[in-house]
């Protein structure tokens, strides 16, 4: 990890599929961007990969997580529905939890492994 602490990964397993960082990432930066495209590209991915991970995750939760509009001369856009908000809210307390409850535990894994 960087900084040299201990951290952690949060994926989750559900019926339909894995949500985790990468998808959460994806879809805070189509919040952030207004647009798919452009949060794909901010995280350093294609377009078509960025797409596939929101179609993945629309699946994943039964229910569209982002709106997006076709572009055109007036460009297009994407913004997260009330389920992808939920998602990224839920997923990310969550991950807080998981943190707190885990720090005792990665801080004493920290020292062991500094010797």
């Amino acid at each position: 990890m960087a900084g040299g602490g201990a951290g952690l990964s949060l994926r989750i397993d559900l019926p339909r599929g894995r949500i985790g960082p990468g998808k959460i990432a994806l879809l805070e930066a189509i919040d952030g961007e207004g647009s798919i495209s452009a949060a794909g590209r901010a995280l350093g991915m294609s377009y078509r990969r960025a797409w596939d991970l929101v179609d993945a995750t629309n699946r994943l939760v039964g229910t569209p997580v982002v709106t997006a509009t076709p572009g055109g001369h007036r460009g297009g856009g994407a913004a997260l529905t009330e389920a992808g908000r939920a998602l990224v809210a839920d997923y990310r307390a969550i991950e807080a939890a998981a943190r707190e409850a885990a720090a005792p535990r990665l801080a004493l894994l920290l020292r062991r492994s500094e010797g």
